[in-house]
């Protein structure tokens, strides 16, 4: 019983304590929730208050309510465990008794049956008193319940004087004697027939020659024996001598074995006697429970219920009860008879404990938590307070911050409108006569407007980076064309230092990508830029790959685990280390799943690699953070803003791709990028699509089916070498030494890398008698480099092309030296003027700005290609000139105008054209008479300086259909107006 209860206890705890947790959690998970609402629904400090006291006491009353729920649960739980384990010690007690019992009542009706054998045998005489006391002492202990067993026999009437005679004594009466001892010698009065006892037990011999059924309990007893063959019982009774609590058990003794379905009347004719077994009912029971007396935690109580009304108490006494009591029912083995045995706990049920500690815990804990609240609610109302102020401070910044924005694009817009002036005239004025140093003076006052420009769009963009508002294209692009556009943007700067500047493409990166190719050439932008400052020897060298690629060649690892094979010969950062903390890549190397490229989704990475001086190590940390130089000497040596790389790896993120480093002091930097991007070969977007190819497919034919050798001991610029060489669709060979040169010279053009070795080479082909007939190239990293003296026996010096490679200005070279195709001088980092031609000639262009400046430097660069320009200064005036029908296939649109802006004449214009075109396909104009066009839309596209997101989108609402920020350069231009313009190729100027 203490073992059930410690587990109930224990259960009872867990449960609790379960309970409560959980509790917790959901007021903790839900306490901002909570404080949101009551913010929300309370007004006043005085409202609240007194809102928070009803709160408040709901709360109590509410918990003190659970508590006495929990505390009548919890009593309950101890009480039915209380009652369960009193149950199975009652029914334990019970199957006990009932056991013990019916083992005795066993052994008396084995006795019954062994004196019926000897009737059976006919010598019923071998049974004397003598024989019956010796018997049954010997099988005493196998009716250890018993007081003693006596045998009575039948007697008629008729028999019953020589039966007395026979026996000596007279048939005395069994009421009498149990009432009044003293009186026990009187005669059985005269009956159809007695039961007189002949045979006793020593303990009980004093019933001899009673009459059983004289008694009125043992008449009733003996007459149900017979008629039912089984064993009765009486009524309980006092025992004669103990005067204790007894009955009788009684079988029939028969003369002759009867059947089991013998009728009553056959027993009675049979029956020739009958054996009782006395049982003391207390002494029992209290050997039953002397055996369980280490268990004696209740009391026991057993009743004779034969009469319900009247119950018989057989055992036990009446004790103070604390109302919980269990019955079981006892069976004895005679079905007329009903007996039960009730229990009940010796003391009382102990104080539910657990209940009441439980109970007050909860109180304390709510009236805790209710305090809490009251000091919370106290301190947010504090925080409200300063809340309110900070929302007074955010609405504050954010209006700072508004005219932050508002003011860069006014200071963008008012710099670089001049600015474009500044740029445009310079450009206009490279294109006259110009000595040699005028034509410097130029290119400096160019290079500084456009570092001007460039500085402007970096702080522009790290404001939008700050804002959020920096958004991605997707469009399609041709990334070979935006690296050799790079390159010649770095072209000068690298001659001039005397660096090696290179790119190099692997064959498996499409042709066309889906992205930005705008914030691409960006990132790359940047990472050159800062190569080329701190670069003073050596080389810088671009390589893009896929990413499988890095992973599963081995000739790509190979060459960059290798520290000797580089493009100049000096030693580099190992570009491996910059990628190791990329995500891309598994512990193990190969790359994730979600990186890889696939048919649609094309997975770059990209490395920039220098041989400059190095990022110091206490710097390295911080590169990545805006405004940071590694040191103070930085911007005073080499210029910039410091916001270059952090722009670059936010753009490098949006872009799904990670940026890493390696950098080593005086031996150099590489820094590696990895972008995913659409692939455009299998997806074609022609609203979206940019042509921006520097080599057209005309003069790539121009080449085709020629073969060219390049000599180079060095496998990577080789391989640099070939790479561009083949772009134009050159088949090319390479080897490592004049020796092999020589024995391949059929066909080819060589390479190689200074003069000297040039004329050795040519007097070496003169000697062995062969006819030269292949074109000599020189590739030159620097002016100086080129410079070389005619040989004193007349051998020519070979055409140099200047690093670095890309395919308009090597297409250009060859086109100069071998006399094919275009032979004009094409200037380095300029786009050919040929695409931009093919688009403008003859088109009708109408250009509106309020500026004298932007409208002559407009208009002369629309002019330079071809393109017939008209200029207004209003919106008004390009309202009226764009009024359907009219003749001009494209209009540039300044945005900020006085009287009317460009938004508004835009939107005027677009009405006028829906208005049109709805009358065309009503049948009230006649297409005929305006060369079959029956839809009227004239490509407007916005002009200004202002280049942040929001004017993007406005000019996109307007209806503009195109945005050329200032100031534009011919590539942009080309971007923008081969969406709609297609080529003319069969025009000439």
């Amino acid at each position: 019983m203490n073992y059930e209860s410690k587990d109930t206890k224990t259960d009872l705890r867990g449960e609790v304590f379960k309970m409560w947790l959980n509790c917790w959690e959901r007021i903790s998970g839900n306490s901002y929730y909570i404080h949101h609402l009551y913010y929300q629904s309370i007004g006043s400090k005085r409202v609240r208050e007194t809102w928070w006291r009803k709160v408040l006491i709901t709360w109590l009353l509410f918990w003190t309510l659970v508590s006495l729920w929990i505390f009548w649960y919890m009593s309950s739980q101890a009480t039915e465990k209380r009652r369960e384990a009193l149950g199975s010690m009652c029914d334990e007690r019970a199957r006990m008794l009932q056991d013990q019992f019916n083992v005795s009542m066993n052994h008396v009706q084995a006795m019954s049956i062994l004196i019926s054998t000897f009737h059976h045998g006919k010598n019923p005489s071998a049974i004397d008193q003598m024989t019956f006391t010796r018997y049954t002492e010997r099988t005493a202990f196998e009716r250890p319940l018993t007081s003693g067993v006596a045998y009575a026999v039948r007697v008629l009437r008729s028999e019953r004087e020589e039966f007395e005679k026979q026996q000596g004594w007279t048939i005395k009466r069994m009421d009498t004697f149990e009432h009044n001892p003293v009186h026990k010698d009187e005669p059985s009065p005269i009956e159809e027939e007695y039961a007189p006892v002949i045979f006793a037990q020593d303990t009980v011999s004093h019933v001899i020659s009673l009459d059983m059924l004289s008694g009125k309990e043992d008449r009733e007893n003996v007459l149900r024996a017979r008629a039912s063959g089984k064993g009765v019982l009486t009524a309980p009774f006092r025992l004669l001598k103990t005067n204790r609590l007894g009955v009788i058990l009684t079988f029939a003794v028969y003369k002759r074995e009867l059947p089991s379905n013998a009728t009553p009347n056959e027993r009675i004719e049979a029956t020739d006697g009958y054996l009782g077994g006395i049982f003391d009912i207390e002494s029992l029971v209290e050997k039953l429970l002397q055996q369980l007396a280490s268990k004696q935690t209740i009391f026991v109580n057993v009743y004779d219920i034969t009469n319900l009304s009247q119950p018989i108490s057989m055992y036990g006494s009446n004790v103070s009860d604390d109302g919980l009591w269990h019955v079981s029912t006892l069976n004895f083995g005679d079905p007329f008879r009903k007996h039960e045995m009730r229990c009940r706990f010796k003391q009382k049920a102990p104080w539910p404990l657990l209940a009441i500690s439980t109970s007050i815990g909860i109180l304390v804990i709510a009236s805790l938590v209710g305090h809490i609240f009251q000091a919370t609610v106290n301190r947010i109302a504090k925080v409200e307070e300063d809340y309110h102020g900070m929302m007074e401070l955010k609405k504050k910044a954010e209006a700072a911050d508004v005219a932050k924005s508002q003011f860069l694009a006014t200071v963008s817009h008012e710099i670089r409108t001049p600015m474009n002036g500044v740029l445009g005239m310079l450009d206009m004025l490279m294109d006259t006569e110009l000595d040699v140093t005028q034509q410097d003076y130029v290119r400096t006052a160019q290079a500084s407007g456009k570092a001007l420009v460039s500085l402007i769009n970096e702080v522009l963009d790290q404001a939008k980076v700050e804002s959020g508002k920096l958004e991605l294209e997707a469009v399609s692009f041709n990334l070979r064309a935006i690296l050799d556009d790079v390159l010649s943007l770095f072209s000068g700067k690298s001659q001039d230092k005397g660096v090696e500047l290179a790119v190099y493409i692997s064959d498996r990166v499409p042709e066309t990508l889906i992205g930005d190719p705008g914030r691409f050439r960006q990132i790359i932008t940047n990472l050159m830029g800062n190569s080329i400052k701190f670069t003073e020897k050596g080389h810088i060298f671009v390589t893009v790959y896929l990413v499988e690629e890095v992973v599963d060649s081995i000739e790509v690892e190979t060459e960059l685990s290798s520290s000797k094979n580089t493009l100049s010969g000096y030693p580099v950062a190992d570009r491996c280390h910059s990628w190791k903390g990329f995500k891309t890549f598994n512990q193990d190397g190969s790359t994730s799943p979600f990186k890889s490229s696939s048919a649609d989704l094309i997975n770059l990475i990209v490395s920039v690699e220098d041989t400059g001086q190095g990022i110091p190590l206490e710097a390295q940390s911080r590169i990545f953070t805006p405004f940071m130089q590694v040191g103070p000497s930085i911007s005073r040596t080499h210029g910039g803003t410091g916001i270059g790389l952090s722009i670059s790896k936010y753009l490098v993120g949006r872009m799904k791709g990670e940026i890493g480093f390696v950098s080593i002091p005086n031996i150099g930097s590489t820094f590696t990028f990895t972008a995913v991007f659409g692939n455009g070969s299998s997806t074609s977007n022609e609203h979206n699509s940019q042509q921006m190819n520097n080599q057209p497919n005309s003069v790539s034919s121009e080449f085709q089916g020629m073969k060219a050798l390049v000599v180079d001991p060095r496998p990577i610029r080789a391989k640099v070498s070939r790479y561009h060489i083949q772009r134009l669709g050159i088949q090319v060979e390479v080897v490592s030494d004049l020796l092999q040169c020589l024995s391949q010279i059929a066909s080819g053009k060589v390479w190689e890398k200074d003069t000297s070795v040039s004329t050795l080479f040519v007097n070496n082909l003169r000697k062995l008698g062969c006819g030269f007939q292949s074109k000599l190239f020189l590739l030159a990293n620097s002016i100086s480099s080129s410079r070389a003296n005619t040989s004193t026996d007349g051998v020519s010096i070979p055409s140099v092309i200047m690093k670095p490679l890309r395919s308009s200005m090597l297409a250009a070279s060859l086109q100069r030296a071998m006399g094919v195709g275009n032979k004009g001088n094409i200037r380095n980092g300029e786009l050919p003027s040929m695409s931009l031609r093919h688009l403008l000639l003859g088109r009708k262009i109408l250009i509106v700005d309020d500026n004298n400046v932007n409208l002559k430097v407009a208009a002369a660069g629309l002019k330079r290609y071809g393109a017939a320009v008209v200029c207004v200064e209003r919106g008004k005036k390009a309202t009226e000139l764009l009024t359907p029908p009219h003749q001009f296939d494209a209009c540039f649109m300044d945005i900020q105008m006085p009287e009317m802006d460009g938004f508004e004449a835009t939107k005027i214009i677009r009405e006028m054209e829906h208005n049109f075109n709805n009358r065309i396909r009503r049948g009230e104009v006649s297409i005929e008479a305006y060369e079959n066009v029956s839809n009227f839309h004239v490509p407007i596209l916005a002009m200004t300086a202002d280049v942040i997101q929001a004017t993007y989108e406005e000019c996109l609402r307007s209806g503009m259909d195109g945005y050329v920020s200032k100031p534009f350069e011919a590539e942009q231009l080309y971007r923008e107006v081969s969406r709609f313009f297609p080529p003319i190729p069969d025009r000439s100027p």
